[in-house]
Order: structure tokens, then sequence, then C-alpha cells
């Protein structure tokens, strides 16, 4: 069965990329957004509902292998994350027929897989602290509550790159940018990791972990950044440069750093080809969509993931953390920035129904709300320790 979820998450990620080029055959028919969907539109969603239907048949098939929902880890949670995603996508395609929305949705799904793909796949029994119905009920609510308020993020991206002055340089084209950047980082972690993954690069460090007991840690990229106390075992390999405390998850903030430094490569090497910014590059893509529409579906996604998401994230959660721990709540850095997410996404219906902010406003705040996303999905399960570490 482990077999039958492998070949059909890369079923599903074959059709999400043939589905791409078919949202882009739709969108170069240059016909308005709010008409009749054209064949290649039509070709394009059936091949998503085939990829998302493969891509559920990952999930089940791997629970079954598993004996437990497969949302224990980095790479199971990240994966049924990106599942969600596409079902929201879909959800939201048939609501507005907008054809542009997968053009950007689905290379985004793409690189949350690869993503995914480069933590351990591994199924490992569940730690006595997961074994629990309330693994299924409150991690995957949180992971479909996610994936709708993510989906702001793409109808936000595109607002801002249709409207935003892309003729001079300003705060806007800036962040806009910064915004481009953060994918060609993903981009080319998933390449140097492959890369390194291909070569079977290993570096074994002997650390003082915050216990003061001793543990061993294995680097799968040149370390730069070294755990507490760290002694490398392994001959051959280049030593760090600087030594973390053991608050810090040194390996995984290594691989960050690396990720930053290859993304900035690669983030050169595209500027130089396309000899304009990247968001520049893309605003001939937009020139027919909707403005209002857009926002439109910002604000939806918004208003159904919120509540989804404040259902698993917090309630779920603080019922679970009392059954687990004996407490609702713990100032644990997953929770805290559990309830920051929660309450950036109040914020911005507050500031949307009763201050008035659509439109552009309304867009940077989507955006602004999966950067938060991404940094409690990678930073702080990666890098801060604490008792949510295991994912």
């Amino acid at each position: 069965m482990i077999d039958l979820s492998s070949n059909l998450l890369y079923a599903a990620f074959l059709l999400y990329l043939t589905a791409t080029f078919l949202f882009g055959g739709a969108i170069r028919d240059r016909r308005k957004e709010y008409k009749k969907p054209t064949n290649w539109a039509k070709v394009a969603i059936s091949t998503t509902i085939l990829g998302f239907g493969a891509h559920a048949g990952y999930f089940i098939a791997r629970w079954y292998a598993a004996g437990h929902a497969p949302v224990s880890n980095l790479f199971e949670f990240i994966t049924a994350f990106s599942m969600m995603f596409v079902l929201a996508f879909i959800v939201l395609y048939f609501l507005y027929k907008v054809t542009i929305l997968g053009l950007f949705t689905l290379p985004i799904t793409l690189l949350i897989i690869s993503y995914a793909s480069m933590f351990p796949t591994d199924v490992s029994p569940l730690i006595p602290a997961l074994q629990s119905d309330w693994l299924a009920i409150h991690v995957t609510t949180t992971a479909l509550g996610s994936a709708i308020l993510a989906s702001s993020f793409i109808a936000g991206v595109l607002y801002l790159i249709r409207s935003v002055n892309q003729t001079k340089k300003s705060k806007k084209t800036f962040w806009l940018e910064v915004i481009m950047f953060m994918i060609v980082a993903i981009i080319a972690f998933v390449i140097l990791t492959s890369i390194y993954r291909a070569m079977d690069y290993e570096a074994v460090y002997q650390w003082v972990d915050k216990n003061n007991q001793e543990e061993e840690l294995i680097y799968n990229l040149p370390s730069l950044v070294g755990p507490n106390q760290g002694v490398l075992l392994t001959s051959g390999r280049m030593e760090a440069f600087v030594e973390m405390p053991a608050i810090i998850a040194a390996g995984q903030l290594n691989t960050v750093i690396w990720s930053a430094i290859t993304g900035l490569i690669l983030y050169g090497v595209l500027r130089l080809v396309l000899r304009k910014r990247i968001s520049a590059a893309l605003q001939p893509l937009t020139k027919n969509m909707n403005l209002d529409l857009m926002d439109e579906i910002g604000y939806r996604s918004v208003a159904i993931g919120f509540p989804i998401f404040t259902l698993g994230a917090l309630i779920f959660a603080m019922i679970w953390a009392q059954i687990a721990w004996s407490r609702f709540w713990g100032w644990d850095p997953k929770e805290v920035w559990a309830l920051i997410t929660w309450l950036f996404y109040a914020a911005y219906l507050h500031l949307r129904l009763s201050k008035g902010w659509q439109g552009e406003k309304s867009a940077w705040l989507g955006v602004i709300g999966f950067g938060i996303i991404v940094f409690n999905l990678i930073f702080v399960n990666l890098i801060i320790a604490g008792l949510h570490s295991y994912a």
C-alpha cells in the first residue's frame, strides 16, 4: 500500500503539471475571464480533478498502510495541505470560472509537493502524544482551513501583478518582487536538495541538546551552522562556521540558509534572462483579468477558511492539548503562531468589513497572511524547538 500511495502521489503530480500547461493554453485564448470557459479550460479543470482524485487516493492508501491519519510528520502534513489547496481551487473555479487561478495555483501546488518530498517519507509508529483520534480531527481540519486561507494569497498576488505599476520602481514593486523571490527560493531548495540527495551526501555531528543529552545529528547539505557543542564525526566534510544554541534546530536552519543563498543565485539568473522584474514578466498574463472578481475571490477564501481554521487550529487543538498535556494552553511556539495567524485573519475581516479595506489593501493582507502560514509551517516547525517538534 505504501508503494501504491507513492505512485498515486506521483500520478497526481504529473496530472497537475499537465493541467498547468492546459490552463496556460486557455489563457492564450485571450478572451475575457467572465465569458464561457474554453475547451482548453474544460480539459484543464478535468485533468485537475483527476489529479485531485489520485492525490486523495494517495492519502487514503497511506492512511490504510500506516493505520493512522497520514499527517504525523512534515512530509505527510504538507502533502495533505497541498491536497486541500487543490480542493479549495476546484471549488473556487466552479464558483467563478476564472481560468488564470489554475495557471498560478497548480504551479504553487507542484512546489509544495516537491518541497514535501525533500523530507523523510517513511511511515513510522506514532509517538504516544500522537496516538489519538484527535490527530485526524485536529490536523486535517487545520490543513483544510489553512489551505482555504492560502487561496486568498493566489487571488492577492494576481491582483497585485495586474494592478501594480511596473513602469517605475516603488515600495509596491519591491515587496511584490520579494514574493517572487520567496517562490524562487523554494524552487532552489528543491533543486539543491535533490542534487545532494542524488550524491548521498551526509555529515554526522555529535552534539548536546537542551536537556544536556548527547545526540547525533545528520546533515544532508554542507554545514554552515552547527549544533550546540557539535563535533563533526564524518571525515572529509566541511566544518560549520557558527555554532547554534540548543534551542535552535541547527540542521534545519542550515537548510534554510542554503535555500536563501541558492534562491538569490537563481533569482539573479532569472533577472538576467528576463531583463525585468519577474512580476513585470508575469503581468501580461493578467491583462484580461477582472480585478473586482479577484478581490471577491480573496475575500471569500478568508470568509470560508477562517471559521474552519478556528475550529481546527484553536478549538480542536485546545481540546486535544487538555487530553494529552492536561492544559488547554501552554505558550508553545506552535500554539503562539497559530494564535498569531488567527488574530491576523480576524483583523483582515475586521478591516475589510468595518474599514472598507478592499482591492489592493485586501490583496496585500492576503499575501501577508500566507507569509504567516508559511513561517508557521517552515520556521516554527523546523527551527524553533517545542512540544510540536515531532512534526
